[in-house]
């Protein structure tokens, strides 16, 4: 199965990533991790998404996603989940992530992106403010079955 975990930075996508390989196992790919797999970008491309194709009746493989157009590298089958959280609780999380400073045009780039995945076609929505892992991890081993 292929699971694609998308949103914006620091919305609690690696966290749930983490939480559905324990649950399901399976190998977690991140952004543009899948250039390892060849010399060029476009070969590595295009062995991903066979990779990809064949691991959706195949090996897990959790996709986390920040950046819209690796979308179009999912095949049909793919399980699509939504992570999302409200503006201030990213914020926060960059913040800690930049050691506790969070420069004006950060914030600015972050309010423009905020809610840039909202109108896509998902399987699942996840808040990952206050979402429950768990529960997503069993309807998503319910999926597997």
């Amino acid at each position: 199965m292929v699971i694609a975990i998308i949103g914006e930075n620091c919305t609690g996508k690696s966290t749930l990533a983490n939480e559905i390989k324990k649950a399901v196992g399976g190998q977690i790919f991140s952004g543009r991790d899948y250039l390892r797999m060849a010399k060029s970008e476009s070969q590595a491309g295009i062995l991903f998404k066979e990779k990809l194709k064949e691991a959706v009746a195949g090996e897990n493989i959790i996709y986390v996603i920040t950046e819209a157009e690796h979308i179009n590298l999912l095949p049909e089958g793919a399980v699509k989940i939504l992570v999302y959280a409200d503006l201030e609780t990213i914020k926060e999380r960059f913040k800690e992530r930049m050691h506790g400073n969070l420069p004006a045009p950060v914030a600015m780039m972050l309010e423009r992106k905020h809610g840039s995945f909202d109108g896509g076609d998902y399987d699942f929505r996840f808040d990952g403010a206050c979402g429950d892992a768990a529960a997503l991890c069993e309807e998503i081993k319910a999926k597997l079955i």
